[in-house]
């Protein structure tokens, strides 16, 4: 038995966990748009490399191309946090004096 640096079974309880987050995120999505739908970009980009590493392990040709679908939901995410720094910064507080 070779040693795998990653196994099937504790993949596929990421791959649950992931599954469960995303779902919640969605579910919740009202209570804060911005974040929710980052975290749940997040989520189902990091099920999607536990999907494809599970069929590398066990030997199977990876079912679809999941590169164009990662870099999206990354790119959803960087764009919404960059904003957020942004925001975050742009604010101006006048100056408090006695």
């Amino acid at each position: 038995m070779q040693n795998e640096k990653f196994d099937i079974e504790i993949l596929k309880l990421i791959e649950n966990k992931l599954d469960n987050i995303y779902s919640i995120a969605k579910s919740n999505y009202n209570d804060h748009p911005e974040l929710m739908d980052t975290i749940e970009n997040l989520a189902k980009v990091a099920n999607i490399f536990a999907k494809s590493k599970i069929q590398e392990l066990k030997g199977q040709d990876i079912s679809s191309s999941p590169q164009g679908l990662i870099v999206s939901k990354i790119a959803n995410s960087y764009d919404r946090m960059q904003n957020y720094e942004k925001q975050k910064n742009d604010i101006n507080i006048p100056p408090w004096k006695l």
